[in-house]
């Protein structure tokens, strides 16, 4: 008599992908994640868009009539390039705070045991993140372009000018993502994400030229890569001559992004492990 094999069958566990392309699927799926949590909490983006808003006006229309730059008509056109880096550097403080948060609610230990790429978590916030930086650039353009501020370099010269605004603020969130990674609450992210953002402002050639700031401030303003973004901005924006600060922000952007993704992702790794 024959007896039929009744053991048991083994099932092997699901498989995790390897590879680029993987890696890239599952941050836009994690992207797509946070990107879905916008529209839910219209407050956020509201409030966010308010206080450049606020900035613009404030110096604009306060210091804008005592406040005259050498080869520039009005003040508003050398301050809006400055205005619109702040918003995007201020923008990427996201990064940090959801990161922190998705910790403190225990959503990163959810991730971690999913078959997915690790790096892809830290990847698709940033992407996340980039985007509703966007979303509040576009409104910042539009309240610029209402008090008087003109692209006077040109659509093409505009178009360069928006993409190393953005690519330098997603440089920035890499910073943001190992804060957030290294902070216990949603409030230290907070706190410590600010705190860095505004003397890397406001040392800067954002409002003020620095020719007219004491020595040594100048020098550390100078040294400054917000500076050197403001000032390629600048120059692309109201078509003066560029120089080196187109080439000088993209290496600024590149060394920032490689070196803060690499620790970021490096301690999300560990923490994983």
């Amino acid at each position: 008599m024959m007896t039929a094999n009744t053991a048991p069958e083994h099932r092997s566990a699901p498989r995790i992908g390897r590879g680029f392309g993987w890696t890239l699927r599952d941050s836009w799926t994690e992207a797509q994640r946070h990107l879905r949590a916008v529209p839910r909490d219209p407050e956020l983006l509201i409030y966010s868009t308010l206080q450049p808003v606020m900035f613009i006006l404030l110096f604009n229309y306060v210091f804008g009539g005592s406040i005259a730059v050498p080869g520039y008509d009005n003040y508003t056109q050398f301050l809006i390039p400055g205005i619109l880096a702040q918003t995007v550097v201020f923008g990427s403080a996201f990064t940090s705070v959801g990161i922190a948060e998705d910790m403190q609610k225990g959503f990163m230990d959810r991730l971690r045991s999913l078959p997915m790429s690790q790096p892809a978590v830290l990847i698709g916030r940033t992407i996340s993140d980039l985007l509703r930086n966007l979303l509040s650039f576009i409104s910042m353009v539009l309240v610029s372009l209402a008090i008087g501020f003109r692209f006077e370099g040109g659509l093409f010269n505009a178009v360069i000018a928006t993409l190393l605004l953005l690519m330098f603020s997603y440089s920035l969130s890499w910073i943001n993502a190992l804060i957030g990674l290294s902070v216990k609450s949603i409030e230290a992210a907070n706190s410590a994400g600010f705190t860095w953002m505004f003397p890397l402002t406001f040392v800067s050639s954002a409002f003020v030229p620095i020719e007219n700031m004491t020595p040594w401030l100048r020098r550390v303003a100078e040294a400054n890569p917000f500076t050197v973004l403001t000032d390629a901005v600048r120059a692309l924006t109201n078509g003066h001559p560029v120089g080196d600060a187109v080439w000088q922000s993209i290496a600024w952007i590149v060394g920032i992004t490689l070196v803060f993704a690499f620790l970021s992702i490096r301690k999300f790794t560990h923490m994983t492990g």
